[in-house]
């Protein structure tokens, strides 16, 4: 006899409310909740790395820096994410009751992992790119000099350039603002792998 497995599915309304008392972190899928995997030190620092010199950069114009417990509601494909930091321009959007769910990213950085690296690539890149107010998209590998940034045009077309070397600078197209690999990399301990 076989028996059949249902997969239980949850609203958006359920997801927040659970993740409200929930102990760690999950995203919101299309009604599944996945958990989220533990970040190692040098996630963490590149993270922090770039958001601290994005806080620095531009703390004087109309864009907020938020670092990885920050929500970002998808509405097309109904999914909640926490990218590693986001960057807003003017008035940040907020959905629900509190903030703590934004839902108009100009720039979303994402530090790659092993487990993660093809879905933030991927399915992830895809559903970014339905926000209208999404224009950069960057991924920095942890183990390695490599930096992957999307820029999109006023006709709507996404460029891509690639950084590999230390001493590469990159430039952001929305925001006046640059960075060395340097400077990203700052304290990264390439010998600790994830």
């Amino acid at each position: 006899m076989q028996v059949e497995t249902r997969k239980h599915t949850y609203t958006p309304e359920e997801y927040l409310e659970l993740e409200e008392k929930a102990l760690y972190k999950s995203e919101y899928r299309d009604g599944e909740i996945i958990p989220m995997t533990g970040g190692s030190t040098n996630h963490n620092q590149i993270a922090l790395n770039y958001a601290a010199s994005l806080l620095y950069a531009i703390r004087k114009k109309q864009n907020r820096v938020f670092i990885g417990d920050v929500r970002l509601w998808i509405p097309e494909y109904r999914k909640y994410t926490y990218p590693d930091v986001i960057v807003t321009d003017g008035q940040t959007s907020y959905t629900g009751k509190n903030n703590t769910t934004i839902t108009n990213p100009l720039l979303i950085i994402e530090v790659l992992s092993k487990l993660t690296k093809n879905y933030d690539q991927g399915d992830k890149f895809n559903f970014y790119r339905s926000i209208p107010q999404f224009k950069e998209y960057v991924l920095v590998e942890q183990n390695q000099y490599q930096v992957m940034h999307y820029s999109k045009t006023n006709e709507g077309e996404w460029i891509f350039r690639e950084y590999k070397s230390e001493d590469d600078i990159v430039k952001l197209q929305h925001l006046d603002f640059e960075i060395s690999l340097v400077d990203i990399y700052q304290d990264v301990n390439f010998e600790d792998k994830e």
